[in-house]
């Protein structure tokens, strides 16, 4: 008994740091100053995560003000402070256990070489990132085509770049693919070039058909006329001859514009009288 006591005092008097006893941890002053650490700590990371989210949109919302400021590089900014900011709270609440956070701080150094090698695939994410910023081959509310995918550009991140699709399902890019991959914005330009092939019986009156089809897309008001449209016979096909029309009008209006032409013309061709050809099959039986 007298052993089990005296090895038990011996443990409570080992020392762990600064003068700090094993016994000294259950003492209620230790107990209470670690427990007033603690929740300085929650505190202090609770107050760093709201200052962050509150300075993000304050930044983005700046971009929102002015039209003459680029929303990608200051929502970019937004989400670099925002990380910043969250790594200075940590910092504080290290310091604030009694943590040298010189020292914590030289140990990050020490094992960057390490952590970038094991996050290569993250790390080129963030150079993308830093590069589509600052050659901007895009910005938000760009409608664009990269990876296989086709959507509206919501946000740029450090890590990825998120896309809303034509289904209106969110879509996560990471930058790396966005950078290596050949990217098609389809709002770079102000204007786009919409191309239809309207196909009509050989035996249909020619000019006839062309008047119909100018006047059914000339007469629609997103119709521009310079540079001026293009409508001409292009190919004589197996079952029809051909018109290809060009036509400029506003990137905006591109998608619906092309979708309704098409209908416009085969109403106005019908009521016309104008034939639209079809592929038959004739089956010549023998006697």
């Amino acid at each position: 008994m007298n052993t089990d006591i005296g090895s038990f005092q011996s443990l409570m008097e080992i020392t762990l740091y600064n003068d700090t006893k094993v016994g000294d941890l259950f003492s209620p002053q230790y107990i209470l100053d670690i427990g007033q650490s603690i929740i300085g700590a929650v505190l202090i990371l609770f107050a760093g995560y709201v200052f962050a989210g509150w300075l993000s949109r304050r930044i983005k919302k700046v971009a929102l003000r002015y039209d003459r400021l680029d929303d990608t590089m200051f929502s970019f900014l937004a989400n670099i402070l925002r990380y910043a900011v969250m790594a200075l709270t940590i910092l504080v609440v290290l310091n604030s256990f009694g943590v040298e956070t010189t020292s914590f701080i030289a140990v990050i150094g020490a094992a960057g070489l390490a952590i970038g090698l094991a996050l290569q695939g993250t790390l080129s994410n963030v150079a993308a990132g830093v590069m589509i910023v600052l050659f901007k081959p895009m910005k938000i509310g760009d409608f664009i085509e990269v990876d296989g995918v086709m959507g509206t550009i919501k946000d740029i991140t450090l890590n990825y770049t998120e896309l809303t699709d034509l289904s209106n399902v969110q879509v996560i890019v990471p930058n790396a693919n966005v950078w290596g991959n050949i990217l098609i914005n389809y709002s770079a330009n102000k204007t786009r070039r919409a191309e239809w092939v309207f196909g009509v019986s050989y035996n249909a009156d020619l000019k006839k058909a062309e008047e119909t089809i100018r006047a059914v897309l000339m007469s629609d008001p997103r119709s521009m006329l310079e540079p001026a449209p293009f409508l001409e016979v292009n190919n004589l096909g197996d079952f029809s001859v051909d018109f290809l029309a060009r036509v400029w009008v506003s990137s905006e209006d591109y998608f619906t514009y092309q979708a309704e032409m098409k209908r416009k013309v085969k109403v106005a061709l019908d009521e016309a009288g104008v034939d639209i050809p079809f592929p038959t099959t004739t089956i010549i039986q023998q006697k």
